[in-house]
C-alpha cells in the first residue's frame, strides 16, 4: 500500500512531497518525519526504496507506506506526556517518531509477536540514540518494545491515552481494542474493509472506566535530574543564541562599492577636410587588464563554490563537555552518546 507521493531523492524530499499532497499536516508532526531517517530502518541492500512512497517487507521485518504513517501520526494527535501503545510495533520507527513529540515524561510502549523483531527494533533504537543529532535536540520518550500477542494482553492493563494497531482488527475485537483506551482517547486501527478508522474513546461505552490500571512506573531521581539540567541547558543555550543574533536578525552587510569598468576612449580628429582616427592614450588604459582581471576574481568570490555544506554544531554536547564535571557524568549526561 501507499504510492500517494512521488518518490524523494532524500528523507527531507520525501516529506516534502508528504507535505505538499496534505498529508503531512502540522510541525509536530514534520519535525518527528524530518528528525528521523526512514532509510536508518531498512536493511542495507533495500535502502535505495527507502524514500519511495511503499511498504516493505522482509521476513518478518515490515515497514508500512511514509503516507500512511503520516495519516496515523496526524490522526493520534500527540502530546507531550500522553501514554501511547504501539500493536504490532515491527521495526521501531513509528514508536521512535512518536517518542520525539510525548517528551521526557510520556509512556512510549510496543508490542510485537516476533522476537526476532524485537531484537532488530531494538538495534535500530540503540543506533538513533548513540548517532543521531536530533536525539539531542528533542526531549526523547525511549520506546519500550515488549514481545507478545497484542490479542492476549490481560484485561487489568494499564490503559492508554493514545493505542495504534498496524494489523488488520476483526469487528469481533473491536471492543477488546477500545478497552485499551482511557477515556478521551484515541485508537487508530484498520477496521475490516475501512483503510485507516479512529474514534474519541468518551464516545464509546461506560465499559472502558471500569478496566483497572497497573501502576505508572515512577522514573528514578537521577534521571529525573539529568532531564531537568538537560532541559536548562538547552534553555541557556537558545538564550545566549537569542542575545547573539538579536532575536535571530543578522546584521546589515556593509556595502561593496561596485567598481566602475573604464571603456578605451577613441579620439577622431578633424583637420582641414580630412579625417583621421587615432587612439589617444588614455592613461587609465595602462590599468584596464588588470581592472578586468579584478572584476572576474570578484564575481569567483560572489559564487560559492559547490561544496558540502557543513555538519551543524551540537551546541548541548559542547556545553556539557565544557562543564566543570568528571567525564562520567558527563557522559551520563550525554546518554552515552558517540560523537
Amino acid at each position: 500500500m501507499g504510492g500517494a507521493v512521488s518518490a524523494g531523492e532524500d528523507n527531507d524530499e520525501l516529506i516534502d512531497n508528504l507535505k505538499e499532497a496534505q498529508y503531512i499536516r502540522t510541525e509536530l508532526v514534520e519535525q518527528a518525519f524530518r528528525a528521523i531517517d526512514r532509510a536508518d530502518y531498512y536493511l542495507e541492500e533495500f535502502k535505495e526504496n527507502a524514500y519511495k512512497d511503499l511498504a516493505w517487507k522482509h521476513g518478518n521485518i515490515h515497514l508500512s507506506a511514509p503516507c500512511i504513517y503520516s495519516e496515523v501520526m496526524e490522526a493520534l494527535d500527540l502530546q507531550p506526556g500522553l501514554s501511547f501503545l504501539n500493536l504490532g510495533s515491527g521495526t521501531g520507527y513509528l514508536s521512535s517518531m512518536v517518542g520525539l513529540i510525548l517528551g521526557p515524561f510520556g509512556v512510549n510502549h510496543g508490542v510485537e509477536l516476533h522476537s526476532d523483531v524485537i531484537e532488530y527494533a531494538k538495534q535500530k533504537l540503540d543506533f538513533f540514540i548513540r548517532t543521531s543529532d536530533s536525539f539531542d535536540k528533542f526531549d526523547f520518550c525511549e520506546p519500550s518494545f515488549v514481545t507478545g500477542n497484542c490479542l492476549e494482553i490481560s484485561p487489568d492493563c494499564s490503559q492508554y491515552d493514545r493505542v495504534y494497531c498496524g494489523a488488520g482488527v476483526q469487528k469481533e475485537h473491536e471492543e477488546y481494542m477500545k478497552n485499551l483506551l482511557k477515556v478521551g482517547g484515541i485508537l487508530v486501527m484498520p477496521l475490516e474493509e475501512k483503510a485507516l478508522w479512529w474514534c474519541h474513546s468518551d464516545a464509546f461505552d461506560c465499559v472502558s472506566l471500569f478496566c483497572a490500571a497497573a501502576p505508572v512506573a515512577v522514573r528514578s531521581l537521577q534521571d529525573l535530574a539529568r532531564i531537568a539540567i538537560r532541559g536548562t541547558i538547552k534553555k541557556i543555550i537558545h538564550q545566549e543564541t537569542v542575545s547573539k543574533n538579536g532575536n535571530g536578525l543578522k546584521n546589515t552587510p556593509r556595502f561593496k562599492r561596485r567598481r566602475v569598468r573604464r571603456r578605451r576612449m577613441e579620439t577622431i580628429v578633424f583637420l582641414d577636410k580630412e579625417v583621421f582616427a587615432s587612439r589617444i592614450s588614455n592613461p587609465s588604459d595602462d590599468n584596464s587588464c588588470e581592472d578586468l582581471e579584478e572584476e572576474r576574481r570578484e564575481e569567483e568570490e560572489k559564487t560559492p563554490p559547490e561544496t558540502k555544506p557543513d555538519p551543524p554544531v551540537n551546541f548541548l554536547r559542547q556545553k556539557v563537555l565544557s562543564l566543570p564535571l568528571p567525564d562520567p557524568l558527563k557522559y551520563y549526561l550525554l546518554y552515552y552518546r558517540e560523537k
